[in-house]
């Protein structure tokens, strides 16, 4: 901080730098507490005396200021000095204590909930199953047996309400869309692993991938890129903030794009927006969390999620420039925009092309739980319209049992996705009529 510059910039000087600096010197020790490390020096500048005042970063947070018998906390937002909200100071004071809140324990027993969501994910990623001492060693469980912050949020039927995942997946360009705003939403709740996995199939099963021939197979061009969503949706639900009640994660859908909104700014308090993306070093603000999400393989301890985002954008078939990630923070939240990589290219506008949308809204709109809408996608997918198809193949390519398998074709055959074809038990999707 300068003094002796006036509001345009220009070098004005003061009159008497020594008195001011006692002065500015007296006021920093009577009315901020705990005293702040700061160094204050003269300069000289055109002939006019200046101050320059160095504050340095403190650790014994919140530092308050005292005034006419009240102490206040304040936060920079832009050019202006603000009272803190009461989040944002349970951050200041967590930090000062050397806190975390996933460290923190909660106030349920570890023995009333179970893992099985986190036990299955350890299974796959080590080989191993999840030992008993683990959950101590992994911060989920404290000395006396209750679980920390992110044990809760790690149980199946997680006790943290406010841990939640709201999906929409709107009509249009925005969020009023004319006279159906929404083509398809969800609420979920639970561990943040079902969080994870249940955003990541939301996107899927609302987005459209387009595929062109090529002399020996096909590409195939999703309007998302999947790890590009994995990527952004596991840096919301680890590191969003929290302490910030009555706010979720939410993941938005319109024609072009889809947002995935986290309640909380960057972690040491920057606007990803004025940052080399490349650049950012990892700053955790749930390390527990982070260090767990670690272990199961979903993300890398460096901190390398955003570039993971971007590089997966740029490798796409069907990738162009305008269509690169966004990024944006302010202290209250972080929002990551992924482009539809589909949207506004040309498709081919043939019989079959638009009878391939039709019933791919046919299936969309349907009214089946989202694991049956993805087995009737993949089942689409392989047979088409042309390719004639028996309970075996919807086995095979499902990976569901007789019974299941059997039971699936009668959902297809009443709502009239599939008919009768020659030979017994066999069958093949309708065609719509152009």
């Amino acid at each position: 901080m300068f003094f002796g510059i006036d509001n345009d910039g220009n070098v004005v000087g003061l009159k008497d730098a020594q008195t001011d600096a006692e002065i500015i010197s007296r006021l920093i020790k009577e009315r901020i507490m705990p005293f702040p490390d700061f160094v204050l020096i003269p300069e000289r500048e055109n002939g006019k005396d200046l101050l320059m005042l160095t504050v340095y970063a403190g650790r014994s947070t919140p530092y308050y200021y005292k005034a006419d018998g009240v102490m206040e906390v304040y936060i920079r937002i832009g050019n202006e000095s603000v009272i803190v909200p009461n989040y944002v100071l349970n951050q200041l004071l967590l930090k000062g204590m050397n806190h975390t809140y996933d460290a923190l324990s909660s106030e349920y027993d570890f023995n009333d909930y179970a893992f099985s969501k986190l036990r299955e994910c350890y299974k796959v990623w080590t080989g191993n199953s999840l030992e008993e001492k683990l959950f101590d060693s992994f911060e989920i469980r404290d000395a006396s047996g209750k679980l920390t912050n992110a044990g809760a949020l790690l149980a199946d039927d997680s006790p943290i309400r406010h841990s939640r995942l709201f999906c929409t997946r709107w009509n249009g360009m925005d969020k009023s869309g004319g006279m159906v705003d929404a083509l398809d939403s969800a609420e979920y709740s639970g561990s943040l692993i079902i969080l994870l996995n249940e955003g990541v199939g939301f996107v899927k099963r609302n987005m459209k991938i387009r595929w062109k021939k090529t002399a020996n197979s096909r590409i195939e061009m999703p309007g998302y890129c999947e790890r590009s969503v994995f990527e952004a949706l596991v840096n919301a639900l680890i590191h969003r903030d929290y302490l910030i009640l009555g706010s979720e994660v939410h993941i938005d859908i319109y024609d072009d794009r889809l947002t995935i909104y986290s309640p909380g700014g960057m972690a040491d308090g920057t606007r990803i927006q004025e940052r080399d993306i490349d650049s950012i070093s990892s700053t955790r603000r749930n390390p527990v969390l982070a260090d767990i999400f670690g272990r199961l393989g979903y993300m890398e301890r460096q901190g390398s999620g955003f570039k993971k985002i971007t590089e997966a954008y740029y490798a796409a078939y069907n990738y162009r420039a305008e269509l690169e990630p966004k990024f944006y923070s302010d202290v209250t939240s972080f929002q990551v925009t992924l482009y539809n990589l589909n949207y506004g290219q040309m498709a081919p506008k043939t019989g079959l092309y638009e009878k391939k949308q039709a019933v791919e809204a046919m299936i969309s709109g349907l009214n089946v739980s989202t694991p049956t809408r993805e087995n009737i996608f993949k089942l689409y997918d392989n047979f088409g319209f042309d390719v004639i198809f028996a309970r075996a193949d919807v086995m095979k390519i499902t990976g569901l049992t007789a019974t299941p398998a059997s039971e699936l074709m009668r959902k297809l055959k009443g709502n009239n996705l599939i008919e009768s074809a020659k030979g017994r038990g066999k069958y093949k999707f309708i065609e719509p009529q152009a």
